[in-house]
């Protein structure tokens, strides 16, 4: 009789934690839905909360001395949206020469390895003379679609982009300067002391971590755009500021975003350099300074403990890329990580969180469950 209910308990079990599994991709998939129908809401509030996790450590140190978490807030903000400014009014005019010169850089390529071409062109006319031939190039009408202009293509994108970084700035002061209201909320659910102290701690674990790797990354970044920065400077590459706010931005993107950054200043270095082998310059500096950063800079100072699972990172960024295209990409390795530090703190979660760990053997033991009361 004993053995019976046993085995049944364990069928029952079994059961739920399988309805549960279900139930959790199903929850996945629509919010999958969610995030992508609705990307011009859930966008912004994603960049925004990101942002706020990155400043609050600054907001909380002016707090600590004196200063009101309103007050604090507002002036971590205004500094924030004053540099995304300067950043917009230092580059803004090079970008858009950079756009507008686009055609004629390409142009000089073409021109100047013209011989690359050549093959190309010679395969082509064949094939346009055996189509012509079978009468399959006859009485086809050629149907011309006049497409926007680049500078008006851009100018529309930097509206909607001006407009996003307002709501985005507007947002995180509001999530900065309500300070520990969603912690305390958070922590009111649970019903024991015991579970209350262990509940805040956890907040407090979680927004930390976030916090220190967000602030991490920005300033490894903002250091390895200045490298480069100085390097296009002394190899000679136009608008050297652009390419250092270039690597800045394209390093959130793990991989990928290196890859970018030297293909665009390959074909610009192309165009601009008279010989291939000045040419090849600042990529190779480019290269070099993405390779130190990669393998000595940020393993250093990140650290083992937030290092992420190759594969999860590419695996986020085709699933963030496609949800929210080019700012999905950015944002998902961050999204990553918060996910990683909410996993290993959550005990139900504690499995993901060890797949989502680079280092398996080091993760910290899981921890212990929290009970939630009225």
């Amino acid at each position: 009789m004993v053995a019976s209910v046993d085995r049944d308990g364990a069928e029952m079990l079994r059961a739920t934690r399988q309805s549960n599994r279900i139930m959790g991709g199903i929850l996945i998939i629509l919010m999958g839905g969610a995030f992508y129908t609705a990307a011009a809401f859930f966008m912004p509030v994603v960049l925004a909360l990101l942002i706020a996790l990155t400043l609050s450590p600054l907001v909380r140190s002016l707090h600590r001395k004196g200063l009101g978490e309103g007050m604090a807030a507002g002036l971590v903000v205004l500094l924030f949206a004053v540099g995304i400014a300067a950043a917009f009014a230092a580059l803004g005019t090079p970008f858009f020469d950079l756009i507008d010169d686009a055609p004629r850089m390409v142009a000089e390529v073409r021109e100047k390895y013209e011989q690359i071409r050549d093959p190309i062109s010679s395969v082509t006319n064949v094939a346009d003379q055996v189509d012509n031939a079978t009468g399959g190039g006859s009485n086809i009408q050629q149907v011309t679609v006049q497409q926007p202009g680049i500078l008006s293509q851009v100018a529309g994108s930097a509206l909607s982009i001006l407009t996003t970084t307002v709501i985005v700035i507007i947002l995180t002061l509001f999530l900065l300067a309500s300070g520990d209201h969603f912690a305390e909320q958070i922590v009111k659910s649970f019903g024991t002391l015991t579970d209350k102290k262990r509940a805040l701690k956890t907040v407090r674990d979680i927004e930390g971590e976030i916090s220190r790797y967000l602030l991490t990354i920005t300033l490894i970044n903002a250091g390895l755009g200045t490298a480069v920065g100085i390097a296009m400077w002394i190899l000679g590459m136009p608008t050297p500021l652009l390419w250092g706010a270039l690597a800045l931005v394209l390093n959130f993107l793990p991989y990928i975003g290196s890859l970018i950054g030297i293909a665009i200043v390959g074909i610009v270095s192309l165009a601009t350099f008279p010989t291939v082998g000045v040419a090849f310059l600042p990529p190779l500096a480019y290269f070099a300074c993405t390779a130190v950063e990669g393998q000595f800079v940020t393993p250093t100072v990140v650290g083992r403990r937030l290092r992420i699972n190759t594969v999860a990172v590419f695996i986020a960024v085709a699933f963030w890329s496609f949800l929210w295209s080019i700012p999905g990409a950015l944002m998902a390795v961050p999204i990553l990580v918060f996910l990683k530090v909410l996993c290993e703190n959550v005990p139900a979660l504690y499995g993901l969180g060890r797949f989502l760990s680079a280092e398996a053997d080091d993760q910290p033991e899981p921890p212990t469950s929290l009970s939630v009361g009225p």
